[in-house]
């Protein structure tokens, strides 16, 4: 029997759409900048790109990949708690983002490197790189876990239309089952009705035979010899 799904549970992809897409897009960002940014001056050393190092690795492809994950999470899921757990694991790695830096120093004092350019550059890089982009994730992450924890009148109405269509599918089951029962029985009755007619057939021509063979002995035995 069909029930109300509660609307702590479904939720439509487009409550997390635009956040996802924007967690998806600094999380590309975070990740792709390390090993791009060289290019246009934009990096921390060593100032070369595609070069590997640890610390680029712990503090920044690997926050950028988690809020990637998270971002796809709140874009596609349809699950409020799966989301929600995109939207946590978006704010972790927003939040790795601006620690990070911070924390570096005590693994070793050249573990990150430092930010290229004058001073203003350096600033820049550091915003766009770390602390700023950091703050941006965590800022959309908290607005879509926000919104994600609120169950509105929209979402009730929404599970009521839910259950209303599981009714009518089961409904409709339900009858098709009820169809194609009676179709069953119905041929199967034809077929016992055929089976019957062809059994009376088939004894009424044995007894013509029968008749026809007794007729033509009796007028045998009457012919004179």
């Amino acid at each position: 029997m069909a029930h109300v799904t509660s609307p702590r549970r479904v939720i439509p992809r487009s409550r997390g759409a635009l956040t996802g897409v924007l967690i998806v897009v600094l999380g590309i960002w975070g990740g792709l900048m390390p090993y791009l940014g060289a290019a246009f001056d934009y990096t921390y050393t060593p100032d070369d790109t595609w070069t590997w190092t640890e610390g680029r690795f712990w503090l920044q492809l690997l926050p950028a990949i988690v809020a990637v994950a998270g971002g796809l999470a709140l874009l596609f899921s349809r699950s409020r708690v799966a989301a929600m757990a995109g939207g946590w694991l978006a704010i972790a790695a927003g939040g790795w983002f601006v620690v990070g830096p911070l924390l570096s120093p005590l693994w070793d004092e050249t573990f990150l490197g430092t930010p290229v350019g004058d001073k203003t550059t350096r600033a820049v890089e550091q915003i766009g790189l770390f602390f700023g982009l950091g703050a941006a994730i965590i800022l959309f992450a908290a607005f879509a876990v926000g919104r994600l924890s609120i169950v509105g009148v929209r979402d009730e109405e929404r599970a009521v239309r839910y259950a209303e269509r599981a009714r009518e599918r089961e409904a409709e089951a339900a009858q098709r089952t009820i169809d194609e029962r009676a179709a069953a029985d119905q041929a199967a009755a034809d077929r016992s009705a055929a089976d019957t007619a062809s059994t009376d057939r088939e004894a009424a021509e044995r007894a013509a035979t029968e008749r026809s063979q007794a007729e033509r002995d009796e007028a045998a035995r009457r012919t004179p010899i």
